[in-house]
């Protein structure tokens, strides 16, 4: 069976994110953020450019998926249910229903998730075959995070079992 994992960047610094990675045998990040930064001096690391350097030097494949990103207008509208909540991007603890549904019309329902799932990975892994992959965004918690509904949906249509991983 298809084994997977999810990961985020809140919670780790460079080292400790590689050495999750690597416990986990990812051999491919699929990348799923519209935004390849992260605000704050801690989280420099996570930055498309310097996050896709080391990753090389650890032997892991990367890839951009923009497609499975959120729209602007998608995030504007999970920003103003945190206000509403009193809560900050990094405390949120889940997704608002209204952007659940349209995450999942707008982007998640056209997409076709078979080639994540069925090719090989660029550095020559083949996922199928005991090949690692992990879904990177930005939160923390995956609950609170769009990749927990990409995972979702390749649990459903391809059997993939899902692991999230999470700062120790």
């Amino acid at each position: 069976m298809l084994r997977m994992v999810t990961i985020g960047v809140y919670g780790f610094d460079g080292e400790s994110f590689l050495r999750r990675l690597a416990r986990a045998d990812v051999r491919l990040l699929l990348d799923v953020r519209q935004r390849r930064g992260v605000r704050g001096p801690e989280y420099a690391w996570a930055n498309s450019r310097r996050l896709q350097t080391a990753l090389a030097q650890a032997r892991i494949a990367y890839e951009h998926h923009p497609e499975l990103a959120p729209t602007t207008e998608l995030r504007r509208l999970q920003y103003a249910e945190d206000a509403r909540q009193g809560v900050g991007k990094r405390s949120r603890r889940e997704l608002a229903a209204e952007y659940v549904r349209r995450y999942t019309t707008e982007i998640l329902d056209p997409a076709d998730l078979t080639p994540i799932v069925s090719k090989p990975a660029s550095n020559g892994t083949e996922l199928l075959n005991g090949g690692i992959a992990a879904l990177l965004c930005v939160e923390r918690d995956p609950e609170a995070c769009h990749r927990s509904l990409i995972a979702q949906r390749l649990t459903e249509q391809h059997h993939v079992t899902v692991e999230h991983l999470r700062p120790l």
